[in-house]
């Protein structure tokens, strides 16, 4: 598949079998997110492939951020709704977390530092997407929280920056829409253009 033709048809696919994926399509997803451009070199990405039982830990960790949010949490709906929250990470046989891990260099930039792991998780989602795989990239506010920081042992500044969740795709194949990028692109050939 063509680079085009993969950044026009790739789509998130929330909806994936439960078979299992092959390591070696896993390593060519991981390798396509180290090839993405990070200023001065940095490579800030951190990855954490998580199968089999190891999603459950994420689960708990999700339920643990949703449950302090709840009026109460011993309420029967209350429970319900976090025993559903943690099986949301058994949605899919593969979850890669992506985080942030920024350098300590006083040259570099911390924002830059994050578009290199969302532009790495660009490339994973195009990676899978060629390989016939479906992805979502989940983020949210439990990203970005202690329990998920804690669960992955994350230092002081680093982020969680989003879970892809991967599987074989469920769903017919889905099309999307955009705009034509003459309605978002302004050309400036001269000063005066501005």
């Amino acid at each position: 598949m063509d680079i085009f033709t993969a950044i026009k048809e790739r789509r998130s696919v929330g909806v994936v079998k439960s078979d299992p994926v092959p390591t070696e399509l896993l390593e060519k997803i991981l390798e396509a997110g180290t090839w993405a451009p990070a200023h001065h070199r940095t490579e800030p990405w951190r990855f954490f492939v998580l199968t089999g039982d190891a999603r459950k830990s994420l689960g708990k960790a999700l339920a643990k951020y949703t449950e302090k949010t709840l009026e109460d949490p011993s309420s029967e709906e209350s429970v319900s709704r976090l025993e559903k929250i943690s099986q949301k990470a058994l949605r899919a046989p593969v979850i890669i977390a992506a985080a942030v891990e920024p350098s300590d260099d006083k040259k570099v930039i911390l924002k830059e530092e994050y578009a290199a792991v969302n532009a790495a998780i660009q490339n994973m989602l195009l990676a899978a997407h060629a390989l016939g795989l479906g992805a979502v990239w989940r983020t949210g506010h439990v990203c970005y929280s202690e329990e998920v920081k804690e669960l992955f042992k994350l230092s002081e500044q680093s982020e969680m920056l989003g879970f892809i969740y991967l599987g074989y795709p469920e769903e017919k194949k889905l099309t999307g829409k955009r705009k034509h990028f003459s309605e978002v692109t302004k050309w400036v050939a001269k000063e005066e253009d501005f």
